[in-house]
């Protein structure tokens, strides 16, 4: 059983000197860019400086490149830290999550001493976003806090339902934090993207991080889009120098890379979807239908829990994410990434003989 503010990603526990598969964590299969390993080592010597503390060439490039005004980014150590600037900062009473989520939202309000409550996703609508519920019970937190795509479960949540939630949330006094993290592995994001609604809704925060499409989780780089005029008071409870030159620079080279931008959405899409179809076909094992780079996983057909499954993979040299930490999922859920056509192959051979063999 994991520790309930566990993660996944964990490659740093010995394997006899082996490299871990890691399924675990939801990070680009196509790793590092080129263009973003040269802007490191070109970059290399500025670590004898102090960071920009306003990250100004990356906020140009950033408000470039997702239509947003520099005067409303506000720049973080990854997503997380962002959620936790929030919290420090607004010190909300009480905070909503629809659950299953990523489980650094709770944490974040749970070290600003706030209260969670949490609504249920249902399992039997696909894990679907509730919305209207969510409207409902606006009136009875300070924040809502929600990812779009959600993590584990993919859930992907139309503009138009946000701004719903939204315009609801702000007739009550309750703000509204999107994490939109995963969503840039999507072509068609615009459909799902809220950012844009930040200018009109002053309870709207959205935040988002870099590390995970960009294949740079061991630099930490996220930003969020929030209200102008809170902008510098979100600034003023955050390290002055939280984002770093090389994290700084790769951000740079990132967003500029097109081309490796393509080809990500475009391996994402028909890899997930090949892999998705392979695991559907094991026995016992039910995955919904991935929207991004990850696949919630449910084993409950096997009669194996996902810590037994994962048990038994990690000696063959296999990570996944056993979510059985996750508010409202079962023992029996896990969560795999999306890697490389050969690595997905390997898992899946695996994956079948522990289900025949085991079960």
């Amino acid at each position: 059983m994991p520790e309930r503010f566990e993660h996944g990603g964990n490659v740093y526990i010995p394997n006899e000197g082996r490299k871990w598969l890691d399924f675990s964590a939801n990070i680009n299969p196509l790793g590092l860019s080129e263009s973003v390993r040269t802007a490191i080592a070109a970059e290399i010597d500025t670590v004898v400086h102090y960071p920009d503390p306003q990250g100004r060439r990356l906020k140009e490039v950033l408000s470039s490149y997702y239509a947003v005004p520099e005067s409303a980014l506000l720049l973080g150590n990854g997503a997380a830290e962002l959620f936790y600037v929030y919290m420090h900062c607004v010190r909300p009473k009480r905070v909503l999550i629809p659950v299953p989520s990523f489980n650094e939202y709770e944490r974040a309000a749970l070290a600003a001493r706030a209260d969670v409550i949490y609504c249920y996703m249902k399992c039997e609508d696909g894990f679907a976003m509730p919305v209207n519920e969510l409207r409902r019970q606006a009136g009875n937190a300070d924040c809502i806090l929600l990812g779009n795509p959600n993590n584990p479960t993919g859930t992907l949540t139309p503009a138009s339902d946000i701004e719903s939630l939204v315009w609801t949330a702000q007739k009550a006094g309750t703000d509204v934090v999107v994490d939109e993290s995963f969503l840039d592995f999507r072509s068609d994001r615009e459909r799902y993207a809220a950012r844009s609604l930040v200018k009109q809704y002053d309870n709207l925060f959205v935040v988002q991080s870099l590390t995970k499409y960009y294949a740079v989780p061991g630099l930490r780089l996220g930003f969020a889009v929030v209200p102008e005029g809170k902008r510098r008071w979100l600034e003023m409870h955050k390290d002055v120098w939280n984002v770093n030159c090389l994290a700084q620079s790769a951000g740079i080279a990132a967003l500029k890379d097109r081309a490796y931008q393509e080809k990500t959405q475009q391996y994402v899409r028909n890899a997930a979807m090949r892999l998705y179809e392979k695991v559907r076909a094991i026995p016992g094992l039910e995955p919904l239908p991935p929207t991004v780079n990850f696949m919630l996983t449910d084993a409950v057909g096997t009669g194996l829990t996902a810590c037994h499954i994962g048990a038994v993979l990690r000696n063959e040299g296999i990570l996944i994410r056993d979510c059985a930490n996750y508010p409202g999922l079962t023992p029996f859920y896990f969560r795999l990434a999306v890697r490389t056509e050969e690595e997905n192959e390997m898992l899946c051979k695996a994956l079948k003989n522990v289900v025949s063999i085991e079960s």
